[in-house]
């Protein structure tokens, strides 16, 4: 039996721009996913603040920003499901549901290096393959230095050659070293904000969208 394997990119997403899909889209080449889930938080438990669009807006840009691609989709299922939004309890809700399919969740290198403050780490890790992208700042030499305990885990993903990630055992830690737009929502919002127009940080329909909403006006 053919086992899905379904990659999961999770966040705020308060706009989803160029960064996050850039980030997807090394993800996916790597390791050849045959969904990819895109998941607005509805409250993330590691940011103070709340997002600033609602969720509905957040999960109607993230749809824009994935349509026609293949196997691309935007999943609302932390935004159904209210209160905060765990890896832990998402990634059991998935496997619940597609009790078959083999799950990956990307994130970032900055967001990974915390891992262990993570709810039911290291459990969660036992859920899924997890898929670490290069971010400025952070290091994969950081990330093996301070997770020693994960490194007989890590995998070193080169997009040039990505079947060795594909036939690494689970569960696994990808190290993805992809080159990923310096992008952050905090300035998309801040231009959204001024009035200054979005070309190059977030896809030209989230742009439209934003504008026709007055969002983070």
């Amino acid at each position: 039996m053919t086992v899905s394997r379904i990659g999961v990119l999770g966040g705020t997403f308060d706009p989803v721009h160029l960064g996050h899909l850039a980030a997807a889209r090394s993800a996916d080449q790597s390791l050849a996913f045959d969904r990819l889930l895109f998941m607005p938080s509805h409250a993330p438990p590691h940011r103070p603040d709340s997002p600033r669009a609602s969720g509905y807006h957040r999960l109607q840009m993230t749809a824009l920003a994935v349509a026609g691609v293949a196997g691309w989709e935007a999943s609302d299922l932390e935004l159904a499901r209210g209160g905060a939004s765990f890896t832990f309890d998402t990634l059991t809700t998935l496997r619940q549901g597609e009790p078959g399919s083999q799950f990956f969740f990307i994130t970032g290198a900055d967001a990974f290096a915390e891992i262990a403050s993570w709810r039911r780490y290291p459990e969660l890790l036992e859920l899924a393959h997890f898929v670490v992208i290069a971010r400025a700042g952070t290091s994969f030499d950081r990330i093996r230095t301070g997770l020693p305990q994960l490194s007989s885990r890590m995998v070193a993903c080169d997009l040039a050659s990505p079947a060795t990630c594909r036939a690494a055992p689970f569960p696994s830690i990808f190290l993805v070293n992809a080159d990923t737009p310096d992008v952050s929502s905090t300035e998309v919002r801040r231009r959204a904000a001024a009035g200054e127009p979005l070309t190059g940080l977030v896809p030209d329909a989230v742009a439209r969208y934003i504008t026709e909403h007055r969002l983070y006006a």
